[in-house]
């Protein structure tokens, strides 16, 4: 008998034969990172692990549905081994079983004749168990592959998705708030690298929010090993705020501010070879996130994909998250806020406005961005 960790992948099955192998050998080369030494085997659909196993860091790796610990034996074996695999694994307690079979490869046998023969085995040996298949007390899960039988009576479910890296790099705007690790997250989780970016707008924001963002970022490590949080001071936003105040347009601050913030990312991401940019915007939730000042900031506030995956969450839908994935507890914590807000800021800016306020800011030498 040999000990080994069963590794369980969905998504990454459906793919082509060459899109599969590929996927396939990132998320070993995943596994291989966060716990060094481990030796990896794979066949199509599974993936096996010897070696110090850490369960705690396989949950968080994406691209793992689920895995298992198991006991591996040859077939021949089973009907010698399988009471004793029973009894340790605390079947006497049970008051009634099931024997799930899963077989791959040629056999004279189905998987339901072996699974009543090794259930009237199990019986045999604990004539106090029952069978129910719907909702049993204990699951015995035997995997059969050829000649090699696979023991195993937990299932524990991990992260899920696509392979970290499997398609590409974004840059995520992150302000360590609540939604903007959410977001970067669930691109994590649909295979992308992030790497956060926080814009400190100099005179508005203080370090205590830097520091937040950097503990949602180390929090976000442990989903994406290495990742740093990159600050990029700006001070555009204290002269511009200066010339909308002087002309009373005050309320649109926070559209200047995020087309500046976009601009700014839009840069590094061209500069680190990112195919986006990722932002925690939910629909409605605040001023900027209307439909109509979504609009103001998407045009030509930059020439690069802008993903919103929450844009049609709702805050609890994402508090939810956060919770799940543990960033809630530092993004909550205490940070000043943005000083530069307004009292009444506009939630249905016009473009051509906007377009305008800024030739007009451009005309006074005032430095616009990029």
């Amino acid at each position: 008998m040999k000990k080994q960790w069963l590794i369980r992948y969905s998504e990454i099955f459906l793919k082509s034969d060459p899109v599969r192998r590929q996927w396939e050998n990132t998320l070993i080369s995943n596994i291989r990172q966060v716990m060094p030494g481990i030796h990896v085997r794979n066949e199509r659909g599974r993936i096996w692990l010897d070696g110090e196993v850490r369960p705690e860091l396989l949950k968080k790796i994406f691209g793992i549905v689920s895995f298992s610990e198991v006991e591996h034996i040859k077939l021949d074996e089973i009907e010698a081994y399988l009471p004793g695999y029973c009894q340790r694994h605390g079947i006497e307690n049970a008051r009634t079983f099931a024997i799930k079979i899963k077989r791959v490869g040629k056999h004279e046998f189905s998987s339901n004749d072996k699974a009543i023969e090794y259930g009237n085995l199990v019986r045999n040996t604990f004539p106090h168990l029952r069978v129910n298949l719907a909702y049993p007390d204990k699951e015995i899960h035997i995997e059969i592959r050829s000649d090699e039988v696979y023991l195993y009576d937990n299932v524990t479910k991990a992260v899920g998705g696509l392979p970290l890296g499997v398609e590409g790099t974004l840059v995520a705007l992150v302000s360590g708030g609540i939604d903007s690790p959410v977001a970067a997250w669930m691109m994590m989780k649909r295979g992308c690298r992030i790497l956060p970016v926080f814009i400190a707008l100099d005179t508005f924001l203080d370090e205590t929010t830097a520091a937040r963002a950097k503990r949602v970022t180390e929090v976000l490590a442990q989903y994406q090993p290495g990742i740093t949080l990159t600050v990029i001071h700006d001070g555009y936003l204290a002269a511009a705020k200066k010339e909308l105040e002087k002309r009373g347009l005050e309320k649109y601050t926070c559209l200047f501010c995020k087309r500046r913030m976009y601009r700014v990312v839009t840069e590094f991401a061209k500069a680190n070879g990112a195919k986006g940019i990722v932002t925690g915007e939910s629909l409605g939730q605040v001023a900027s996130q209307t439909l109509d000042n979504l609009l103001v900031l998407t045009d030509a506030a930059s020439d690069v994909p802008i993903h919103r995956p929450l844009i049609g969450f709702d805050k609890e839908e994402t508090m939810k998250i956060a919770r799940e994935i543990g960033t809630f507890p530092e993004s909550t914590s205490k940070a000043s806020g943005c000083k530069a807000v307004p009292a009444g800021p506009s939630t249905k800016a016009k473009l051509e406005t906007i377009r305008e306020i800024e030739a007009k800011l451009e005309a006074t030498k005032m430095p616009l961005p990029g």
